[in-house]
C-alpha cells in the first residue's frame, strides 16, 4: 500500500499567538500568551493534527482503529480524518454498559463520519494493549489488518509530530504581536502525555513546560517519560506536572470550572474547551495567585481545543 494524499488535512501553520490582558495576571507582573492551536485545522484540532497527521502517513491506506472514551476528542478527530481522506476508521470505546444508551453528541458525530464504534467492558479497555485482548478486539471488529493507533494517539510517531509545537514557539515571534519574548512557561492540559512529550522536546533550552493533567491519579509523568524514550531515546526538556487541577477526573466539568470558564469568555471574546483548556486556565489563574511565576514571567498556555458544539 502507499501512503495516502494527506493534503485534505492540510493545516494552518504555524498557529497564531495572541496576547491576553488579564488582571490576575497582570497584578503579579505575569504576562499570558496563548498559543491558539484551535485554530490550525476545522475537524482536526491542534494536537490532534499534530499527532494524527504522521500516524495516518503509517497506515498507508488500511482501515484504523484507535481507542478511547465516551467524550473522547481523539475518536472524533480519527473519524474526521477518516471522513476526509476515504479511510475506514472503527473506535474501541471504554463502557460496554454505554452500547444500550443513545449516542452522546460526541460518538454521534464519531458515528456520522463513518466511524465504527465498537464498545468494550472496562476490563477488556484496560487490557488494551494486551496482545492477545488486542487480537480478540481486532478480530472482533473485522480489521486483522488495521493500523493500530493507541489511546489519545500518544506514540513514538506522534511525539515526534509534537516535537514541531515547541520549535513554533522556540523559532518564532508572531507577527500579531511586536517582538514577544520568547516564553518563559510554556503550560498545556495534559490526558495521554504526548503533546507535552514532543513540545519540551522541541522547545530552546532554558524554557520549560508546565503541564495540567486532566485526569486524576498521579502516573503521568512516568507515561510522559516512556513516550520521550520511544520517540527520542531519553528524556527531553526541562518539564514538570501540577496534579492539583483535574477536577475529579477527565470529563468531570463542575460548576465551579463551568463558571470560571464562562467568566474567561466574557472577559476575553474565547471560547473556552471545558475538558482541557478550562482546566489549564484555571490552573494558571491558581498558580499566579500562589506566586509560583516571578514578575516579569511571560506565558504561553497553548489552547489545544475548542468547545464541541
Amino acid at each position: 500500500m502507499t501512503s495516502p494524499d494527506l493534503s485534505a488535512l492540510r493545516p494552518r501553520l504555524p498557529s497564531p499567538v495572541q496576547e491576553v490582558t488579564d488582571g490576575r495576571f497582570g497584578r503579579h507582573g505575569v504576562r499570558l500568551l496563548l498559543k491558539r492551536d484551535d485554530l490550525i485545522h476545522p475537524d482536526l484540532i491542534g494536537n490532534k493534527w499534530r499527532k494524527l497527521a504522521p500516524n495516518l502517513a503509517a497506515a498507508a491506506g488500511r482501515a484504523v482503529v484507535t481507542f478511547g472514551g465516551a467524550y473522547s476528542n481523539h475518536l472524533r478527530a480519527t473519524a474526521a480524518a477518516g471522513r476526509l481522506l476515504g479511510l475506514r476508521t472503527v473506535g474501541v470505546v471504554r463502557g460496554q454498559e454505554l452500547a444500550d444508551r443513545p449516542l452522546n453528541p460526541s460518538l454521534s458525530r464519531c458515528a456520522t463520519d463513518g466511524m465504527r464504534l465498537h464498545f468494550v467492558d472496562r476490563s477488556t479497555y484496560r487490557r488494551k494493549t494486551e496482545p492477545g485482548t488486542l487480537a480478540g478486539i481486532l478480530r472482533a471488529v473485522d480489521a486483522e489488518d488495521a493500523y493500530v493507533v493507541p489511546e489519545g494517539g500518544s506514540n513514538a510517531l506522534a511525539v515526534r509530530g509534537c516535537r514541531a509545537l515547541g520549535e513554533e514557539l522556540r523559532t518564532r515571534a508572531d507577527a500579531d504581536i511586536d517582538a514577544h519574548p520568547h516564553a518563559d512557561v510554556v503550560a498545556l492540559a495534559c490526558g495521554t502525555g504526548g503533546t507535552l512529550a514532543g513540545l519540551a522536546a522541541g522547545l530552546a533550552p532554558g524554557r520549560r513546560v508546565l503541564g495540567i493533567p486532566v485526569l486524576k491519579g498521579g502516573f503521568l509523568g512516568a507515561e510522559i517519560t516512556a513516550l520521550q524514550e520511544s520517540a527520542f531515546g531519553g528524556r527531553r526538556g526541562d518539564w514538570s506536572l501540577d496534579d492539583r487541577f483535574h477536577f475529579g477526573g477527565y470529563a468531570r466539568v463542575p460548576a465551579e470550572l463551568d463558571a470560571f470558564a464562562e467568566d474567561f469568555e466574557q472577559r476575553h471574546g474565547l471560547a473556552v474547551e471545558r475538558l482541557y483548556v478550562a482546566k489549564l486556565l484555571y490552573g494558571l489563574v491558581a498558580l499566579a495567585g500562589e506566586g509560583a511565576f516571578p514578575r516579569g514571567t511571560t506565558i504561553t498556555a497553548v489552547v489545544t481545543g475548542r468547545p464541541f458544539p
